[in-house]
C-alpha cells in the first residue's frame, strides 16, 4: 500500500492507509494505546485497540522518536471529540499493523522541554525536531525563497560565488587563512562582493546566496563566524537610493510571504507582523546621532558608527514615531566603509552607502560602488591594500563598468528578528562561533 502523507488523511476517511514517520508521543489509557505520529507534513493521533492483538502488543513497546510504518483505518471522530482548527482534529487512525523501521535510544530529556541555549545546541540533531525548531527553519526557508522570487521578478539572474578567494573584499575584516595553494595563502570569503561586481559586467543584474566567513573573536547574541548572506548587485543606477528602493521592495516581498504563509507560526512565537509603511524612513548617520543626543542626552555625534544601543533606540523611535519597523541609515564616514564604496560628492567624507535596521539590529549593508578603475586603485592604496593582489578583480573595471551598487542581508539575523529569538544562534541551523563547531570547543 502506498504511503499517505499525514496532512492528506482528511481525504481518506473510512479508508485503509499506510502512514510513516516518527513517534512523537505514546500515551497509555487502560487497554487503549494512543500514539501521536508525525511526518514532514504534520501529526495525527492513532489508537491501538486490544482486538488487533499483534498491533497492540507492538504498540506497547514503541517509544518517542522510533520510526515506524503504520497501516490503519482512518476514522472520523465523534462530533464531541473534534478538535477545531487542528490538523486532523476531525479524525484518528485505528492501528491495524505496525512495522518498526528504526528504534531510538532513550532521550536525554523530554523533546519539548525548556533547556538552556548551550544544551539546545549540544543536542541540535534532536532539538531541531521540536515544533519550535521546525518552525524557525520553515520561516527561514520562506525568507530565502521570497528573496529569490523577488529578485527574479526584477530581472536579476542568480549566480554561485566562490567560497575560496585570493584576497579579502572587505579590506580589513578578520579572515580565515587557507595555506594550501602552491604555497600561496587563500582565504575563506568574507563577502561575494568582488564576484557580484564582476557579474554585473556580465548580466547587469545579479544575486547570490553564499556563505560568508568572518574570523572575528565574538561571542555575542548577534555574531557568527559563518553565516548566509542574501546579496544583490546591479548596474545603471543613479546612486545609492536606487539600491535602497529595490531592497525596500525585496524586504516587503519577504514580509508578505512570511506573514501570508506562516501567520500561525508568528502567533505561536508571539511576534507581531512587522510594521511596513509605504516608504521606509531614511536618516543620515549624523541626523540619527543628533536625534539620539536630543532624545537620550547621550552625545554620539563624533562617533563613526552606531553602537548596538543606538540601533535599538533608532528602531524603537522609528516604530513609535514613524510607523515603521525598518529604518535606513545612510552616509557613514568613508573611513568606516570598504574601499569600493562611493563617496558623496556633495557631502565629502561620507559615503553613498546605507544600513537597514530592523527591530534593534542592522540586517543589511549596501550602497553605490566605485566604477572607475583608477579611483579604485587609488583607494586601495589609501586603505593600504596592494592593487597587484586584486588585479583579477580590477580587470572588470578596465573593460567598461556602469554605475552600480548592491547590498547584502544577513539571513540568520533577519530570521532572528522576525521571530523574536534571543540569539542569532537559534536562527542558525548549525552555528559556528569562537566557542562552537557543532560541539562546544571547550570540551
Amino acid at each position: 500500500m502506498n504511503r499517505i502523507f499525514i496532512e492528506d488523511l482528511k481525504n481518506h476517511i473510512d479508508s485503509e492507509v499506510t502512514v510513516q514517520g516518527w513517534v512523537d508521543v505514546r500515551r497509555d489509557h487502560g487497554k487503549l494505546i494512543f500514539i501521536d505520529l508525525r511526518d514532514m507534513t504534520g501529526k495525527v493521533q492513532m489508537v491501538a485497540l486490544p482486538n488487533h492483538e499483534d498491533a497492540h502488543k507492538l504498540a506497547e513497546t514503541v517509544r518517542p522518536e522510533w520510526v515506524v510504518s503504520v497501516t490503519g483505518k482512518v476514522n472520523a471522530r465523534p462530533e464531541r471529540m473534534v478538535k477545531e482548527g487542528e490538523l486532523n482534529g476531525e479524525l484518528e487512525i485505528e492501528v491495524l499493523s505496525i512495522e518498526v523501521l528504526s528504534e531510538a535510544s532513550e532521550l536525554p530529556f523530554e523533546k519539548d522541554a525548556e533547556v538552556n541555549l548551550d544544551t539546545y545546541l549540544d543536542y541540535l540533531p534532536l532539538t531541531l525536531r521540536t515544533k519550535r525548531g521546525q518552525d524557525i527553519f520553515k520561516v527561514q526557508a520562506t525568507i530565502v525563497e521570497a528573496f529569490r522570487d523577488s529578485m527574479r521578478n526584477k530581472k536579476f539572474i542568480e549566480f554561485q560565488s566562490p567560497g575560496l578567494v585570493a584576497g579579502d573584499a572587505e579590506g580589513g575584516a578578520e579572515v580565515f587563512e587557507i595555506p594550501y595553494f602552491n604555497e600561496k595563502t587563500a582565504y575563506l570569503a568574507t563577502s561575494p562582493q568582488f564576484y557580484k561586481q564582476i557579474m554585473v559586467g556580465v548580466h547587469e543584474r545579479v544575486f547570490t546566496t553564499p556563505r560568508a566567513f568572518r574570523a572575528e573573536k565574538h561571542a555575542t547574541t548577534r555574531h557568527l563566524n559563518e553565516y548566509i548572506t542574501l546579496d544583490c548587485e546591479f548596474g545603471f543606477i543613479k546612486d545609492h537610493t536606487d539600491v535602497m528602493d529595490v531592497h525596500e521592495q525585496v524586504i516587503k516581498d519577504i514580509v508578505s510571504s512570511v506573514t501570508n504563509e506562516h501567520s500561525k507560526i508568528l502567533e505561536v512565537f508571539e511576534v507581531e507582523t512587522p510594521l511596513v509603511p509605504e516608504k521606509f524612513p531614511v536618516m543620515k548617520l549624523r541626523e540619527a546621532q543628533e536625534l539620539i543626543k536630543k532624545e537620550t542626552g547621550k552625545d554620539k555625534t563624533n562617533e563613526p558608527d552606531l553602537e548596538p544601543e543606538d540601533e535599538r533606540f533608532l528602531c524603537e523611535y522609528s516604530r513609535k514615531n514613524l510607523g515603521s519597523d525598518f529604518i535606513f541609515i545612510t552616509h557613514y564616514p568613508v573611513s568606516k566603509r570598504p574601499f569600493y564604496t562611493y563617496e558623496d560628492e556633495e557631502d565629502l567624507g561620507f559615503t553613498k552607502g546605507f544600513d537597514l535596521l530592523y527591530r534593534g539590529v542592522e540586517i543589511t549593508t549596501g550602497g553605490q560602488r566605485i566604477h572607475n578603475h583608477d579611483k579604485l586603485v587609488e583607494n586601495m592604496k589609501k586603505w593600504k591594500l596592494d592593487p597587484e593582489k586584486f588585479s583579477y578583480y580590477l580587470q572588470t573595471f578596465k573593460y567598461g563598468m556602469p554605475p552600480h551598487g548592491g547590498c547584502a542581508t544577513g539571513l540568520e539575523r533577519l530570521t532572528q528578528k522576525f521571530l523574536g529569538l534571543a540569539s542569532v544562534k537559534e536562527a542558525t541551523l548549525f552555528p559556528r562561533d569562537i566557542n562552537r563547531i557543532d560541539k562546544r570547543l571547550s570540551e
